[in-house]
């Protein structure tokens, strides 16, 4: 990435905060806060950003301006390569497979996998003065009246329970999962928008969702911008108030059903996916020109990222033979162990307080948790944010700054682990553990005649194309080791030990026991 290393930073620091067990004390309504937007797009690779790949066929000049003016990381990670899990961790700081959800994702009918009792940024934020927002794709779950009886007999005209508005969030708008999975309803707060009045079936293609109630103010081709809609006027509501705000903006796309309306088709002379990412960079444009006319461009951080990489929907054979690849360099895409399924485009931008730099430090997005509370004047307990690490002296480019994170764990679609540490990667498996090859279920002739485990220097091999296990036993055990004390630990942050939720992970497999 030297490419990205010709950029300069300057030292700076929070300094002289007085920082007590919960939010600082005695301070007047904080106007020094920073607003705090994270834009969370959903389904796009790290290659897709035209700032983190110089070969990029797609230009998203917003997306760079917030890596040209900001915090670029080469070498940010989501917890899991796919979408629930992601989203729990970015509220939670933990790692998803601490939760009862040990593999895949939830669907639009899902109970809600945030315990009552678990803290999410929103709450930390709260607590300290903030406005909270979610507007976007939740996925997390929630409990649809009579669920129990059956999705068929939901009564979209009660509200729902233990969704947003009960997570910390003093606003909410959106959808229950991803844009492909029905309901197809709005939710404010905790009530329908508008009651469902057809089922909707796509008949297929790059545009394709499931058959499904679909309200009478829904219209899958409109979701996206009538989500930043909702953003924007929340910006306009909010910027004037003497409260900072905190907005969680989780978009649904560029995932399926990939849909750019009219004036985008076409527009990136690749396919609709393509033409769907230069839709999101225009929606992440249309915030910050909100933020700038507001007002309160100075003092937003303001955070882009995506929940895993680039999903096979979008065609990748067609893209690769066009000369884009939205993986970058790396192996794999979305699902996967591979770093193509995990290693996702991060950016940061705060005028106030960053000068541009880059950072090639590792980073995983539950590191969000402990910053966003460290810069509001919080100090975590031992129950919060287990998994994450306060990633400020990153942020603010402090020269005295050493290695953040002792190691990074990633999960893959079917619940497998690979663990890094510095430049070695551990992947506790034979296979991919998601859709790209070699693929549990599908080519497991081939990963019978493959080692247990494959190990990979990510400095000399960042396209994992060489498993080194055999060489380097040592190595092997001490990520395993290491891998075993943070699923043992219930964290892999200093503190008390926690419990972990459900079954006990180490259980459900059996290199635990070797």
């Amino acid at each position: 990435m030297d490419h990205l290393n010709k950029k300069q930073g300057l030292s700076l620091s929070l300094g002289g905060l007085l920082v007590f067990s919960g939010c600082a004390q005695q301070r007047p309504l904080d106007a020094m806060k920073p607003n705090i937007v994270f834009i969370f797009a959903d389904d796009m690779g790290y290659g897709d950003v035209s700032a983190l790949n110089e070969n990029s066929k797609l230009q998203t000049p917003n997306i760079d301006r917030i890596a040209h003016e900001g915090v670029i990381f080469t070498d940010a990670h989501s917890s899991s390569s796919v979408s629930t899990p992601s989203r729990y961790s970015v509220l939670t700081g933990r790692y998803n497979w601490r939760s009862t959800e040990k593999f895949g994702v939830l669907n639009g009918y899902s109970k809600a996998l945030i315990r009552e009792d678990r803290r999410t940024i929103a709450h930390v934020l709260r607590d300290c003065g903030y406005e909270t927002a979610a507007i976007g794709k939740w996925h997390l779950g929630w409990d649809w009246n009579n669920i129990e009886a059956g999705k068929d007999s939901v009564d979209f005209s009660k509200p729902i329970a233990n969704g947003p508005t009960s997570r910390g969030f003093d606003y909410y708008y959106g959808i229950a999962a991803s844009l492909d999975m029905a309901p197809y309803v709005y939710v404010e707060n905790d009530k329908v928008t508008a009651l469902p009045d057809r089922i909707t079936e796509n008949k297929g293609g790059y545009g394709w969702w499931r058959k499904g109630p679909t309200g009478a103010d829904f219209e899958h081709e409109r979701t996206l911008p009538h989500l930043v809609d909702k953003a924007v006027e929340y910006i306009w509501e909010k910027s004037g108030n003497n409260k900072p705000f905190y907005l969680y903006l989780p978009l649904p796309a560029p995932h399926t059903p990939i849909l750019p309306v009219k004036e985008y088709q076409g527009k990136s002379g690749l396919n609709p996916y393509g033409d769907f990412v230069l839709m999101v960079d225009d929606m992440v444009g249309r915030v910050m020109k909100a933020l700038k006319d507001t007002g309160a461009d100075e003092n937003t951080i303001i955070v882009f990222s995506t929940d895993n990489g680039c999903s096979p929907e979008a065609n990748f054979n067609l893209l690769q033979e066009k000369g884009h690849s939205p993986s970058y360099i790396y192996r794999g895409h979305k699902a996967d162990l591979f770093d193509g399924g995990h290693r996702v485009p991060c950016v940061v931008r705060w005028p106030a307080r960053i000068k541009p730099h880059v950072v090639n430090q590792t980073i995983c997005l539950t590191d969000f948790f402990a910053t966003f509370a460290a810069i509001a004047d919080y100090r975590l307990k031992d129950t919060e944010g287990e998994d994450s690490y306060d990633i400020r002296p990153l942020l603010l480019n402090e020269k005295e700054s050493g290695t953040i994170r002792e190691a990074t764990v990633h999960h893959s679609i079917d619940g497998d682990f690979t663990i890094r540490k510095g430049e070695w990667k551990l992947l506790l498996s034979p296979s991919s553990g998601g859709w790209s090859f070699p693929r549990p279920g599908r080519d497991d002739e081939v990963i019978k005649t493959l080692p247990k485990v494959q190990l990979y220097n990510m400095k000399e091999d960042p396209s994992e194309t060489n498993n080194v296990c055999a060489e380097h036993p040592e190595i092997v055990k001490e990520l395993r080791a290491l891998m075993i004390k943070y699923i043992k630990d219930g964290r892999s942050t200093p503190g008390i030990p926690q419990k972990n939720d459900g079954p006990e992970v180490w259980e459900q497999l059996g290199w635990m026991e070797e």
